[in-house]
C-alpha cells in the first residue's frame, strides 16, 4: 500500500471519529436547552457562569520588564517570551491571513462552526494531509488559554484530553466567550497567546523573532508565513525548515486568494519568492542576560521576592514593569574602574557598591566577574551583598561617631603609646584573663593623637584607648547598627558558634575590644549604606533597588490582600545626631586630603572617607562619601585567605577615584555642611591619659584576619589593621 493511500486512510479514520464526537458534542450542547416537556430558551448569563477566571482575565500577561533609573531596559523576567499588544498594534493583513487559514467563517459563527468543521474535514481528506483546522479560533483560544495557564499536570492534561468531555467543555466556553467579547478582542487574544515557534509566544514576539519588526508593520508575505506557523511551528520553521515554510506560506496565500482577499498577481509574485527571514535577537531573560548590572539585578530579584513578597510566578508571568534605582552611567563607570585595576575573573575580587544618601537607593554594583554563568570568570554569589571579609579600620568611624555622641570632641586627645594595653578589654573577651594588647603597623606612630588626627592616621592604639575611655564596646556597636550595619549574616553568626542571632550583640556581651579594628565579615552594601548615614546628616535609610512596580495595566502592583506593594523609601531621621554626622564628615575629609586615603581625592570635590586593611592583609577597603554618594570598595580573594599585596588606601582608593571622578566632575560640587561647633568642642574635656595596666602573661599568634573572640596580635607585630601603612608615617 502506498504512503499516500495510508495517509488518506488515517485522515478518513479521523473523520469517522470526529463524526462520532460531533454527534456527542451536539447532544451535549443541546441538552441544557431541553428541560421539562420540551425546548426552552437558555439565557446568556448561565453560559457566562461557566467562564473560569483564566478566560475572563487577560492572562498570560507577558514578560516583566526591569528598567534602570533612566528608563532603559536592564532585562526581562519571563517563562514564555510574550509581549501582548492591542488590536490596533497588529497589522490588518496579519489578522486576515490568520482568519483565512484557521477559521474563515470566524466573523459569521458564534464560537462553534459545524459547517466549517465539515468543510475542513473534506478538504483534509482530499489532500491527504491537514490543510485546514477543524476548531474555531475561539475554541483554540479556550484550549490554549487553559493549557498555558495550567498550574498542575492534571490541569494540563485536562486542557488537551482527546475526549468528548473536554471538547464539550471547550465548546461551551467558546460560546460563552463569544457572548462576552467582541470578535476583534477574541482574535487579538488568540494572536497574543498562540505559539509561533523559536520561543516566540504571541504575534509581537514572533514578528520580532522572524522579521525584526513590530506586529503592526507586518507585510503580506510575512503575515502569510506567520499564519501558517500556527499549525506546525516546528515543521514549518523558516529558520530551520525554509522549504517547508515556503510551502506552508503558499498554502496560506492560496487560501487568501480563494477567499478573494489577495489578487492573482499577489499570489503569483509572492509564491515564487523564498521566505525573507530577518532573524531578531532573543530578548534578555533573567539576571544572567542583564544588559548591565547583573549583580544589581540579582540583588533586585532577591529583594522583590524576600522583602516585597512577590512570587517568582508573578515575576515571570505577570507582565510587570519594575522601575529600579540603577544608574547606568555610574554602573558603567564602576565596571570600568574595577576592570582598570583588577582583571576580569582574577582570584582577587574588586567590589564596587554605590548608594544614594538620604534615600537608600542602590545606584550600582560592580565586580570583576560576570554574573551567574559557568566560566571561570563568573560568580553566582553576590559579593556586593554577602558579608565575606573584614573591612578593617573602616569600623573606627563607628567608634568615632559613638565618641562624638558621648561628648568627646573632635580634638579630644589620648596618649596611647604602642604597644597599648587595654584597661577594659581582655585578650579573649569577657572579664577575666590577660588584658587586650594592641600595636600599630610600625614603630613610627606617635603616642598622642586627638580624635581627628587619630582617625586620619588610623591609629590602632588610639581607638582601642578611645573604647577604654567610652568604658565599653556597646556604644560603637549600637552606633554601627543605628547607621545601617547588620551582623546577622551566615559568615558573621558562624563566628559565635551559631549560638546567637546577632553577632553585634555577641561582641557587646563578650566585650570584644577588637570591634573598632574591623575584623568582622562585612557586607559591602551595609558598609556603603552606613556611611551614607553620615553623608545624609544622620538620616539612615534602608537600602532599596526599586522605586515603583506596576502591573500589566500600568497600575501600582497590589498583593493578594489588595494592598499596594510598598516601594517607597524607608528612612530614619537622626539615627545619629545631625551635628555628629556633619562633624564626623568634616573630620573624614582629612583622611582623603592628607591621610591614608589620599589616592581617592578628586580635585574640586569634597570627598570624605576611611581606609581599612585586615590582619594578614587578606582584604583591603576604602569607603568614600560625598553629600550625593556613598561608595564602598572592597578587595579580597573570596575563596581563600590570601595577602592582597596592598592596603585600603591603594587599589580600593584607586577604584573609587577612577569610578567617581567622571561622575562627580560632571555635577555641581556640593560641600558637606559645616561641623557642629558644640559637637566639635565636646563636653568631656580636652584629653585622657590611660592609667597603666599590667602586661599580658603571654601573647597569641596573629589571627590571620578572621574574626576571633578577641583578635590580639603580639607586641611589635602588625595589628589587626593597617599592616601596609594605614597610619602615619604614611607609606602608601
Amino acid at each position: 500500500m502506498s504512503e499516500k493511500v495510508q495517509s488518506r486512510g488515517r485522515v478518513l479514520a479521523k473523520l469517522a471519529a470526529t463524526i462520532v464526537v460531533a454527534g456527542a458534542l451536539l447532544a451535549g450542547l443541546l441538552f441544557p436547552w431541553v428541560g421539562g416537556t420540551g425546548l426552552v430558551a437558555r439565557n446568556s448569563a448561565s453560559l457566562l457562569d461557566a467562564l473560569p477566571v483564566e478566560l475572563t482575565d487577560k492572562t498570560p500577561a507577558g514578560n516583566s520588564r526591569v528598567l534602570a533609573a533612566d528608563g532603559s531596559l536592564i532585562t526581562n523576567f519571563f517563562t514564555n517570551n510574550r509581549t501582548p499588544v492591542t488590536p490596533d498594534q497588529i497589522s490588518d493583513v496579519m489578522k486576515q491571513a490568520l482568519v483565512d487559514i484557521e477559521d474563515s467563517r470566524f466573523y459569521d459563527h458564534n464560537g462553534l462552526d459545524v459547517q466549517g468543521t465539515l468543510r475542513a474535514l473534506v478538504t483534509n481528506v482530499a489532500a491527504g494531509s491537514v490543510q485546514e483546522g477543524g476548531s474555531t479560533l475561539t475554541q483554540q483560544l479556550v484550549k490554549q488559554t487553559l493549557l498555558q495557564t495550567a498550574a498542575t499536570p492534571e490541569e494540563q492534561r485536562a486542557a488537551t484530553e482527546q475526549d468528548v468531555a473536554r471538547k464539550l467543555r471547550e465548546a461551551r466556553l467558546a460560546l460563552a466567550l463569544e457572548e462576552t467579547y467582541s470578535k476583534d478582542e477574541i482574535l487579538t487574544r488568540y494572536l497574543n497567546i498562540v505559539y509561533f515557534g523559536e520561543g516566540a509566544y504571541g504575534i509581537q514576539a514572533a514578528a520580532q523573532k522572524y522579521f525584526s519588526v513590530n506586529a503592526i508593520d507586518l507585510t503580506l508575505p510575512q503575515a502569510a508565513m506567520l499564519a501558517g506557523l500556527v499549525q506546525s511551528p516546528t515543521n514549518d520553521d523558516p529558520i530551520t525548515q525554509p522549504e517547508n515554510a515556503v510551502n506552508r506560506r503558499n498554502q496560506v496565500l492560496q487560501r487568501m486568494n480563494t477567499l478573494g482577499h489577495i489578487t492573482d498577481q499577489e499570489l503569483t509574485d509572492i509564491s515564487a519568492q523564498p521566505v525573507a527571514v530577518v532573524e531578531g535577537a532573543d530578548p534578555p531573560n533573567g539576571c544572567i542576560d542583564a544588559a548591565l548590572g547583573g549583580f544589581f539585578c540579582d540583588y533586585l530579584k532577591t529583594y522583590l521576592v524576600s522583602v516585597l513578597g512577590i512570587t517568582d510566578e508573578t515575576l515571570d508571568n505577570g507582565g510587570l514593569t519594575i522601575q529600579t534605582t540603577l544608574r547606568p552611567d555610574l554602573q558603567q563607570s564602576g565596571d570600568q574602574a574595577v576592570l582598570n585595576n583588577t582583571p576580569m575573573g582574577d582570584p582577587f575580587a574588586g567590589i564596587f557598591t554605590a548608594v544614594q544618601p538620604g534615600t537608600g537607593h542602590v545606584l550600582a554594583m560592580s565586580e570583576n566577574r560576570r554574573y551567574g554563568c559557568s566560566d571561570p570568570e563568573c560568580e553566582s554569589v553576590n559579593l556586593n551583598v554577602v558579608a565575606s571579609a573584614g573591612s578593617g579600620s573602616t569600623y573606627k568611624v563607628f567608634t568615632a561617631a559613638a565618641a562624638l555622641s558621648a561628648g568627646f570632641g573632635s580634638t579630644y586627645t589620648i596618649n596611647a603609646p604602642q604597644p597599648y594595653t587595654s584597661r577594659v578589654f581582655k585578650q579573649n573577651g569577657g572579664t577575666r584573663g590577660a588584658p587586650y594588647r594592641v600595636s600599630n603597623d610600625n614603630a613610627g606612630y606617635a603616642a598622642t593623637y586627638n580624635l581627628t588626627t587619630g582617625l586620619t592616621a588610623s591609629s590602632n592604639t588610639f581607638f582601642v584607648a578611645l573604647e577604654d575611655a567610652l568604658g565599653s564596646v556597646e556604644g560603637p556597636v549600637t552606633t554601627a547598627k543605628a547607621m545601617g550595619m547588620h551582623f546577622d549574616g551566615p559568615n558573621q553568626l558562624a563566628d559565635c558558634g551559631n549560638e546567637c542571632d546577632d553577632f553585634g550583640q555577641y561582641v557587646i556581651d563578650n566585650e570584644l575590644g577588637s570591634f573598632t579594628l574591623g575584623p568582622i565579615a562585612t557586607s559591602p552594601l551595609d558598609l556603603a549604606n552606613s556611611y551614607g548615614t553620615i553623608a545624609a546628616q544622620g538620616t539612615k535609610c534602608d537600602p532599596t533597588p526599586v522605586t515603583a512596580i506596576t502591573d500589566r495595566t500600568g497600575q501600582p502592583l497590589k498583593d493578594d490582600a489588595g494592598k499596594v506593594i510598598d516601594t517607597g523609601d524607608h528612612c530614619t531621621p537622626n539615627a545619629i545626631p545631625a551635628g555628629v554626622a556633619n562633624t564626623l564628615a568634616n573630620m573624614m575629609l582629612r583622611v582623603v586630603e592628607d591621610g591614608t586615603g589620599r589616592r581617592a581625592a578628586i580635585p574640586g570635590v569634597d570627598v570624605a572617607g576611611k581606609t581599612g586593611t585586615i590582619q594578614g592583609n587578606n582584604s583591603a577597603t576604602f569607603v568614600g562619601i560625598t553629600p550625593q554618594y556613598a561608595v564602598s570598595v572592597m578587595y579580597f580573594n573570596p575563596k581563600a585567605q590570601q595577602d592582597v599585596g596592598g592596603h585600603g588606601g591603594g587599589l580600593p582608593a584607586d577604584i573609587f577615584q577612577d569610578a567617581m571622578a567622571p561622575i562627580l566632575t560632571a555635577e555641581p560640587a556640593t560641600p558637606f555642611p559645616p561641623a557642629d561647633p558644640a559637637v566639635a568642642a565636646g563636653t568631656r574635656g580636652t584629653g585622657y591619659v590611660p592609667p597603666s595596666a599590667p602586661a599580658p602573661a603571654e601573647t597569641p599568634a596573629p589571627t590571620d584576619g578572621q574574626p576571633q573572640p578577641q583578635p590580639q596580635p603580639p607586641a611589635n607585630q602588625p595589628g589587626n589593621d593597617d599592616p601596609f601603612g594605614e597610619g602615619f608615617p604614611f607609606n602608601d
